[in-house]
This record gives C-alpha cells, structure tokens and sequence, in this order.
C-alpha cells in the first residue's frame, strides 16, 4: 500500500487525507496544536473567538453534498446573521443572511469540522516538516531538528503558498506557479466585553482603509455565553504593517472599531490579537490541484482557487482524484 504524506491539516488536507487513506497509508503532519488551519478558533481563559474565517457559504452541489452529515450531526449550522455594509460609519445596506442563500459556521466554533474530520485519520499535531529530501517514491520527511517523521511515496503540501514554496524540493513541476500564488496577511482583533453592545447586526462589511470586517462573534449558532467582537484588519493595510509591534497594531484597529461600531470598544475587558501572514489569495484560473505526477509531489489549498473555505474542499477532493489513479 502507498504511503502518503500530508502536510497542513486545513480543510484542503483533511479532504485529501480523507480521500485517500482508503487505498493508501495516510499519515497528516500539523504544525500547530490543532486542526483546520484559517478555519481557526481561539480559546483563552473565558473567551472564545473564531479568529479566522468567520463564515463560509456552499455554492456547488459537491460541497452541499459534503456538508449534509455535518449538518445533520451538528458540526455545521446555519448563522442568520443581520449583515450589514459599513462606509464612513454609516449603514449603506442591509440584510439578514436566510436559506435563500446560506452562511454556515462550525459548532461551538469554526474549527469543529476540522477537528471532526482529523479525529478519523492519522494525525502528528504539533509536528513541523521542515524539509524533504531524498526522490520520487522514496521522500524523507525531517522536522526542525532533523528527526526523520518517515518515508513517504507521495507528499502533498496542504499549507499556504509561500510556505509551500520554500519546502517542496526545486523539481517540483509546480514550484513557480507555488511561488508566484500571493497570499495578502491579516490581523484578527479579538475583543470580549462584560455587557452587550447596542448594535443593530451582527456582521458587518466595513469600506475603511484600516479595517474591512467586524462580526458579534458570539452571536453565531452554539457560542458560549459573553459578548465578543472579531475585527479583521484590511488586507492593504496589515500587508503594509505586518511586523508592527503588538501594541500599536492593536491602538490602530481599536480607532477605526469605535468610529465603526459608534462604541468605546477600548472599555473591553479582554484584547487579542493574531497576525495572519498569509490570509487572503484573490481567484485565479487553471487547476484546483497542482499535481506532479512524474516527481510524486502536490501542492493544494484555497490560494489554488481563491481564499474561499468551499475553494479548500474542492482543491482536496480535487488532488485525490488526481492522485487515486497513480497510487
């Protein structure tokens, strides 16, 4: 049987992984302590926040179709949301997300259909791969300090581009393609308060050069109790500040937060922060999966298609089509 080597355990990695570990020994190494990557929820002390992506919508009937146990089981869930766009701190539209066209998250958090799916496979978290070595049918995959993680037939690289780029080995049919693919960054605010805002919505769409999002993030289905604000920072703005210290990143997004919200927000009683480096790729056409068959390497994730969670599903489902034949 094949021996098959997953790196980054998002969405996209989690599908292919699921659709291959029945005819293949699948083995999925995750830097982080958790699964679903930007699908991310944070827990500290009392709070929680959703500090990635905050919602994701299911356009093809292939992803519906993916969606309907998780549905069923509670994993998903509908959010209603009160949407509102946002321009110079006045409401320029509004409506409420419906069956009609419908907005899904995680339940209690984001991360749950990630962590749903990684509990059925072979999963090394907290496991770093930091480089490949060795040929086709034979790659060595070693960590940080060089401790062999094994030797795999196949290794897909399911984490952001840049990253994939400085890991797959040169021969990589791919590797300019990977490398060109842009992934603008992002700074996730998180905000918790003792009492309840007055605020007519719940998710808002906000035209400002230094925030472009802020949802009630304790209004979406399943959430504890508590009340909490997820501010993400303009793309433009966080690319042009990423290594800005802590502190000052946090006093710029507050600013624009209280114009926004028409609110003290700096009266929260908790403030985080989380720098995304890569965040958000615009669309783009061609394959969903970069597949090399000849070298046994792939390079998959929504920066394939656009920075979309659905875009993470199809690039996964997309390589273990590719992938099932050559096996």
């Amino acid at each position: 049987m094949s021996r098959v080597a997953v790196i980054g355990a998002g969405l996209a990695g989690l599908v292919v992984a699921q659709g291959l570990v029945d005819r293949a020994q699948v083995r999925v190494f995750e830097k982080s302590r958790g699964y679903s990557g930007r699908m991310a929820t944070r827990r500290r002390a009392d709070y929680q926040f959703d500090h990635g992506a905050q919602f994701f919508t299911a356009k093809s009937g292939s992803f519906r179709e993916f969606l309907e146990p998780w549905l069923a089981a509670g994993v998903v869930a509908r959010w209603d949301a009160r949407f509102v766009e946002i321009e110079d701190g006045c409401i320029t539209s509004r409506r409420t997300w419906d069956d009609e066209y419908p907005h899904y998250t995680g339940v209690p958090g984001m991360n749950a259909l990630g962590r749903a799916l990684g509990e059925t496979l072979d999963v090394a978290l907290e496991t770093r791969v930091a480089s490949i070595l060795g040929e086709p049918g034979d790659w060595l995959l070693q960590d940080e300090n060089g401790t062999e993680l094994g030797r795999f037939d196949w290794v897909v690289s399911a984490i952001p581009a840049a990253q994939a780029a400085a890991l797959l080995p040169r021969e990589f049919e791919h590797h300019a393609q990977v490398s060109a693919r842009d992934m603008p960054g992002c700074y996730s605010l998180m905000l918790a308060f003792d009492q309840a805002l007055d605020l007519a919505w719940d998710a808002a769409l906000v035209k400002d050069p230094v925030i472009s999002w802020i949802s009630v993030d304790s209004s979406k289905p399943g959430r504890p109790g508590g009340y909490r604000l997820l501010v993400h920072a303009s793309n433009r703005w966080a690319e042009a500040n990423m290594e800005l210290a802590d502190d000052a990143v946090i006093a710029a997004l507050i600013e624009p937060t209280a114009k926004t919200t028409g609110v003290d927000v700096g009266v929260a009683a908790h403030v985080g922060l989380h720098r995304w480096r890569y965040a958000n790729p615009g669309p783009r056409t061609g394959e969903p999966a970069l597949v090399d068959a000849p070298n046994r390497l792939a390079a998959i994730g929504d920066w394939c298609i656009r920075g979309r969670i659905e875009a993470a599903f199809h690039s996964g489902r997309g390589a273990a089509e590719r992938i099932l034949p050559l096996l």
